[in-house]
């Protein structure tokens, strides 16, 4: 296969365990001490320091699991907050648009730039001046890794993240260096290549993402692995075949869901989660500028208590296509009471909206009135007010005020530093 002779460069620049930096951000005291970042409902590890994962506690384990350990230890933990960390994150990302007019922000802590172009410019340098600038603009340690592909530069990344001796940035451009670093990569940890995929691997010989590069039957690859899979062979080899997507693809589902904190056994406290997951959902359909035109709701006993099962199930068809939540929700509860039962202990619930279009190409229908103007001005206006004063700073009634039942457990929530005046870091 030939070399690379686009002269494409890609930077991919990751926040190092992106949560808890956020929270060391404002806790400078744990800054080289074990810390970790709870999911939701205060259940299993999201995030890691390095110095938690010395303590051998790994990525998605029960929290409840290791308490022991962690108190013995003086291991810091915290609830998930999810608003500090978007706004953070839209800092870090912010600050890399500086540097590049190509940038794809892949998901809250990661991001490709296309530094192609910069041939004048010693690419090491520039590297080091974007890690520099990042660092001191939002305070959020990053790796850096380099490559004429963009999965080469996660493969440069991901060893930029290892070791100490890199200082963050690794550069893999050189086909000499590339190989050094493809052989310390194990095919498990090439992007892309998940559990069942590097199994099969594995049994072809294929043991690290340099036997992977020099594999010679591109047929089997893709026979096996599909068109997607040769391709990161490709990529693997130095030839660009993922171009940036510089604009987020809109999603065509969106869900919400959450596993309550306690049992509930009465159709108000269910109404009240549904009403909660419908609202979050709704706002991120309104967030790319869509509609729904279908609306799921289930929920669910808890599968690991010795109690009566249940699972139950409903769809509603919307005639007009809408992102107004007040109008899911009518339709979300009707599917509730459709689906519930008396007398089961239901343990968790939530909503998928589907079917869903741009906003402005819904199918109007004669026998629904479709979102009027003031109803999506009612809906930026209470968005906008929420992602300025947090979330549900503005909800429905139907989101209830005083069950706890939906409530999620975030017993060591840190202060909104960033989203609530009244909770601004102090400084004596």
């Amino acid at each position: 296969m030939q070399e690379n002779s686009s002269n494409k460069i890609y930077a991919l620049v990751d926040c190092n365990a992106f949560f808890c930096s956020c929270e060391i951000l404002f806790r400078p005291d744990l800054v080289g001490q074990p810390v970790g970042v709870l999911s939701n409902n205060d259940g299993c590890f999201v995030s890691r320091t390095k110095e938690l994962k010395r303590l051998g506690v790994k990525m998605g384990q029960p929290y409840f699991k290791v308490k022991d350990l962690c108190e013995k230890n003086g291991v810091t933990v915290f609830s998930s907050n999810f608003s500090l960390y978007t706004n953070m994150s839209d800092r870090v990302m912010e600050t890399l648009s500086e540097f590049t007019p190509n940038l794809e922000v892949y998901s809250v802590d990661e991001a490709f730039l296309d530094l192609s172009g910069f041939e004048n410019h010693n690419i090491n340098d520039y590297v080091k001046k974007i890690k520099t600038v990042v660092e001191k603009n939002t305070g959020i340690p990053v790796s850096i890794g380099v490559g004429p592909t963009k999965t080469l530069a996660k493969v440069a990344n991901n060893l930029a993240k290892k070791s100490e001796k890199s200082q963050g940035i690794i550069n893999v451009l050189e086909p000499r260096l590339r190989d050094v670093a493809l052989k310390r990569t194990k095919i498990e940890d090439v992007w892309g290549i998940g559990k069942a995929s590097s199994a099969k691997m594995k049994s072809l010989g294929i043991h690290n993402a340099f036997d992977f590069k020099d594999f010679k039957n591109d047929k089997l690859i893709q026979k096996i692995f599909t068109k997607v899979g040769l391709q990161r062979k490709e990529e693997l080899s130095g030839c660009p075949r993922f171009e940036l997507e510089t604009r987020p693809k809109k999603k065509k589902q969106i869900m919400c869901s959450r596993t309550f904190s306690q049992g509930v056994f009465d159709i108000e406290s269910l109404r009240e989660g549904v009403a909660h997951y419908v609202s979050t959902a709704s706002e991120k359909l309104r967030k790319q500028d869509s509609v729904c035109s279908s609306v799921e709701v289930f929920t669910r006993t808890s599968p690991f208590k010795n109690v009566s099962q249940y699972y139950g199930f409903d769809q509603r068809v919307i005639l007009s296509g809408t992102s107004d939540t007040r109008k899911i929700i009518k339709y979300a509860f009707q599917a509730l009471n459709k689906l519930f039962k008396a007398g089961f202990e239901y343990k968790k619930a939530g909503v998928r909206l589907t079917k869903i279009t741009d906003k402005n190409q819904t199918q109007m229908s004669l026998f629904e009135t479709p979102d009027s103007g003031d109803s999506e001005r009612l809906m930026r206006a209470i968005d906008f007010i929420n992602r300025k004063e947090g979330p549900e700073t503005i909800k429905v009634a139907a989101c209830g005020l005083k069950d706890k039942a939906i409530k999620l457990n975030r017993n060591f929530r840190s202060p909104r530093y960033v989203s609530g005046w009244n909770q601004i870091k102090k400084v004596l």
